[in-house]
């Protein structure tokens, strides 16, 4: 399946650094901007398969034009991989380091390796999870990150995601590293909150996140974004993949 129309279609991959000033609609305007720069149409449809947070690297799938973005959906319903440190010692109302930190009292016993295995193959499989007060989920209507700015109470109900997998990368208490292979909708910044919960009894929270793999596309074929040239051309581009059917797969 070939995508017509003016102007470049395709996919770009992205190395988005861990920068608060960096945001996912950040990077779609620096392409946008190189790919008009290069004389493709100012009306140019740019987007992502998967926003990162400001403070998270890691792989964005950046699709441009409409060929591409039409496969947002399909992307973003794909399995994605990380990989996340979580730090046993604090809480955040954030789940992440992007909130006050609080520090969480001292367990009786430190947790050990045998201990980390143990509870994270319990979140394997499709599991309950609340997804974090700061988030783009909406409460009433309104975005739950907005209410919480103001300093409202917001709990948002439990949902089913599906985890592939778990694996305990390194482990030093209060700091545990390790890969996540998930499905869509699934926070990561709610599993680290509760894998402290389910480790040591109190909420733990995200130090630092890397998205390594959206669907077959992995960080190590992206491009950094300051590396990237002034003017973005159709051969800086990745093909739009075909995938119309169940059985088709992904281009790797």
């Amino acid at each position: 399946m070939t995508a017509q129309g003016p102007g470049p279609v395709g996919l770009l991959l992205i190395d988005k650094p861990a920068d608060a000033r960096v945001s996912s609609a950040r990077v779609v305007a620096a392409v946008k901007r190189r790919l008009i720069a290069a004389g493709a149409p100012r009306r140019v449809k740019v987007g992502h398969a998967g926003t990162l947070d400001p403070l998270a690297s890691g792989l964005l799938v950046v699709l441009v034009g409409r060929g591409a973005t039409r496969l947002c959906g399909e992307l973003m319903a794909g399995e994605k991989e990380y990989e996340a440190r979580v730090d046993l010692s604090h809480a955040s109302a954030t789940d992440d380091y992007e909130g006050p930190l609080v520090a969480n009292p001292a367990p009786p016993c430190e947790p050990t390796r045998a201990d980390v295995e143990r509870v994270l193959a319990g979140f394997v499989g499709t599991i309950m999870q609340r997804p974090p007060a700061f988030s783009a989920m909406k409460v009433g209507g309104k975005r739950a990150y907005a209410e919480a700015r103001r300093g409202r109470e917001v709990e948002l109900a439990a949902r089913p995601v599906v985890v592939h997998a778990v694996e305990a990368l390194e482990y030093r208490y209060p700091m545990l590293d390790v890969r996540i292979r998930c499905g869509k909708g699934t926070y990561i910044r709610s599993m680290a909150r509760d894998i402290g919960v389910a480790l040591t009894g109190d909420a733990a929270c995200l130090a630092a996140l890397r998205r390594t793999a959206v669907g077959p596309y992995r960080v190590e074929r992206a491009t950094r974004l300051d590396a990237l040239p002034e003017r973005l051309t159709q051969a800086d581009l990745l093909p739009v993949p075909t995938v119309s059917a169940p059985g088709d797969q992904w281009p790797t």
